[in-house]
């Protein structure tokens, strides 16, 4: 293996998700200036826009697609055309 490729700041961060101000800390190397204290210790922080308690698929909020409503607009475009047999 070659040495010296990998990153020497790999510490733990704390990672914030802006819109509902979760945060949850893990490693990572991502360069910040802020810090956050949590339970008495200071962490690095980024600051994320959405993450897995934000996101709509992971919370169950997601947007159902009427298919029903385009098959049928389908069908009613195409069928009066004649079929090729």
């Amino acid at each position: 293996m070659k040495k010296d490729i990998h990153p020497t700041n790999y510490r733990l961060c704390a990672f914030k998700d802006m819109s509902n101000e979760e945060v949850f800390i893990t490693k990572s190397c991502a360069n910040t200036k802020d810090e956050i204290e949590i339970d008495g210790v200071k962490y690095p922080l980024i600051k994320m826009e959405i993450s897995n308690t934000s996101h709509p698929f992971f919370t169950g909020k997601v947007k159902l697609v009427d298919t029903a409503g385009r098959v049928d607009k389908f069908m009613n475009k195409y069928k009066n055309r004649k079929t090729s047999n």
